[in-house]
């Protein structure tokens, strides 16, 4: 039949997990295509958070296929754990969920590169996670990575050493002992023996040529939903580089993620808060440094759920938000967060007067729009909204040429407006 995708349309951490959650019931099957635990995807119910890092935000419907594409890299510690929060309440992920055996390895020593590689760039750092992303999508690049289908082979332990000891040279070379770096939190011989022993509990799991599934899925007419990670302005390619993720965000990386082709794809959700976050560093145009930027990081709780770090906040950039919208074709918006707003008397969105410089904070207007300060984290239909809102919602899809399919008004799943039927 077709695949829908859902994008992040900012700098991540616009609310993907959520909205996959709520269309999951609709589809057969939800994959992710890229990324991996530099991901925080958060879905809220029942009064409890769950934040998923590298499985699919599908999960939680147990009569879904969930599947893991070979777009994404895994460190197979953190989705064991992952696993266990997913057992913990009862689920049995061990039911629904595939892996594409050309996924690739996190291994220890793509953390300690990480840490390295940020290290030595000091103040030009990019603000990396640090869970060995960067350094395994470098691998994969190189030839020498290590994918999920090769813990498989006799002959993995050997082709683990010869990729470690590569590694380690290196850091010799360079004069670092491996055993004299202090990472907070990470012991590296410590950390080995707990991936050996994840490696070994993950290899339980279907490990399988996905490809084939989801052909299969797509020609027996079944709906596939793709999920993205991080966000559309720090894709490799398209975003504000080099102060980027290191895979493709965008949605080209859905087809090379899970090996679909371009035409099977239908529906592009993009999803944006009603205003900007970033976490690291790098270009942010519209970014406030006041009582404002305070107040908006309080009131949407905007800490990184991967990081910890407080995240960077700023007014609505329009400019860059029609731009996501160009590069992915988006064909509905998802607008989160909006209750984060309700206490302003005025709201600002941005807008660049130079189209060909998107990240110059220097050529911005600010265009001030009322606010309607009513509480919508209680609404339950969109008729219902404060007519400011409404005019707020009306200026965007103006602005962008894109519905707004959908409208979230607290972190929870059921908090959510559908302006038009999904």
């Amino acid at each position: 039949m077709s695949v829908d995708v859902v994008l992040g349309i900012q700098w991540g951490d616009e609310g993907k997990g959520k909205i996959v959650d709520i269309l999951s019931p609709h589809y057969d099957i939800v994959c992710r295509f890229q990324g991996g635990p530099n991901a925080g995807h958060t879905i809220i119910f029942d009064g409890k958070k769950h934040i998923l890092h590298t499985i699919p935000s599908g999960i939680f419907h147990e009569n879904i296929l969930n599947i893991i594409g070979n777009g994404v890299v895994i460190d197979p510690v953190t989705f064991i754990n992952e696993i266990n929060e997913l057992i913990s309440i009862n689920l049995n992920p061990q039911n629904n969920l595939y892996i594409s055996s050309s996924a690739h390895l996190i291994l220890p020593i793509h953390r300690v590169l990480d840490f390295v590689y940020e290290k030595q760039k000091g103040d030009n750092s990019i603000g990396s996670t640090l869970r060995g992303i960067g350094p395994t999508y470098t691998d994969k690049v190189a030839r020498r990575g290590l994918t999920i289908g090769f813990s498989l082979r006799d002959d993995f332990d050997k082709l683990y050493k010869e990729l470690n000891d590569f590694h380690i040279n290196y850091l010799d070379y360079s004069g670092i002992d491996i055993n004299e770096i202090k990472i907070e939190g990470f012991s590296y011989r410590e950390y080995e023996a707990k991936w050996l022993e994840a490696l070994a509990l993950m290899k339980k799991f279907t490990i399988i040529n996905t490809e084939y599934i989801l052909h299969k899925a797509l020609k027996e007419n079944k709906k596939i939903l793709a999920e993205g990670a991080q966000g559309s302005l720090l894709d490799i390619d398209h975003g504000t580089y080099p102060f980027v993720t290191s895979s493709n965000t965008t949605i080209g990386g859905a087809c090379t993620g899970l090996g679909i082709p371009h035409s099977s794809i239908n529906k592009v959700y993009g999803v944006t808060k009603a205003y900007c976050t970033r976490v690291g560093n790098g270009p942010f145009p519209s970014e406030l440094f006041n009582d404002i930027s305070t107040e908006l990081q309080k009131r949407g709780n905007e800490v990184g759920s991967t990081t910890g770090r407080p995240r960077r906040c700023g007014w609505l950039d329009l400019s860059l938000l029609k731009y996501a919208i160009d590069i992915n074709g988006i064909t509905d918006l998802v607008l989160m967060k909006v209750d984060v707003l309700d206490t302003f008397d005025k709201i600002y969105v941005a807008e660049h007067t130079n189209a060909n410089n998107p990240y110059d904070s220097n050529d911005i207007k600010l265009i001030e729009l009322p606010g309607w300060q009513e509480d919508t984290s209680t609404i339950n239909n969109y008729n219902d909204l404060p007519n400011n809102l409404k005019k707020f919602i009306d200026f965007l899809e103006k602005f962008t040429s894109v519905p707004i399919s959908m409208i979230s008004i607290g972190p929870s799943r059921e908090q959510i407006l559908k302006k038009i039927n999904i």
